[in-house]
């Protein structure tokens, strides 16, 4: 047994499979779940045993490009949302961003629900997620702008509605956040 620690990626296989996850978020925006590997591999400038190696299967490739897009979200939400002092604005700017990331990039939503069956974020990214709403949840119960009873899951429903409206162009996701928040607030 060996306690070596485990080796690094190269240099150039950490590029490597930036561009191709970069190229397949792409290509899953523009033509949603039509894309094939080989896609990837053309417009990552790559052969497609650099994809294969770094994604063995398509479906991991899609969860790959579903955990970057939740990373991104997180990231967003702590270093923009957060910093807003007002809970309101630091919710309205989570949701937003949630929202203009499903209008923007409708067709990897298409491919994330078509290879995963949810479009639901997973894993360590998901439950950080969580988080951050419980964060936002204790503030704004602290500070009274929120209705005491809000439960971190009515927030996931608002994300997921957003998400749903955005995604499918099914109505005004803006409107539907004022809406959302102002049901948050405590009654007289």
């Amino acid at each position: 047994m060996s306690n070596a620690a485990p080796r690094r990626p190269r240099t150039d296989a950490e590029r490597n499979r930036g561009r191709v996850l970069h190229a397949a978020t792409e290509l899953f925006a523009q033509h949603g779940d039509e894309v094939q590997m080989a896609d990837v591999a053309k417009a990552a400038g790559v052969g497609v045993g650099t994809v294969y190696r770094h994604f063995p299967t398509r479906q991991v490739l899609v969860e790959a490009v579903a955990e970057r897009r939740f990373t991104e979200i997180l990231r967003y939400a702590r270093e923009e949302c957060l910093a807003r002092p007002d809970t309101r604005q630091a919710l309205a700017c989570f949701f937003a961003r949630i929202g203009r990331v499903h209008e923007e990039g409708r067709g990897v939503s298409g491919a994330i629900e078509a290879a995963l069956g949810d479009t639901e974020p997973r894993g360590q990214v998901g439950a950080d997620l969580l988080a951050i709403g419980e964060e936002m949840l204790e503030r704004g119960r602290s500070d009274g702008t929120l209705r005491a009873d809000v439960k971190v899951a009515d927030l996931y429903m608002i994300a997921g509605a957003v998400a749903a409206i955005s995604r499918n162009a099914v109505g005004d996701w803006h409107r539907f956040i004022d809406i959302a928040l102002d049901g948050l607030q405590p009654r007289p």
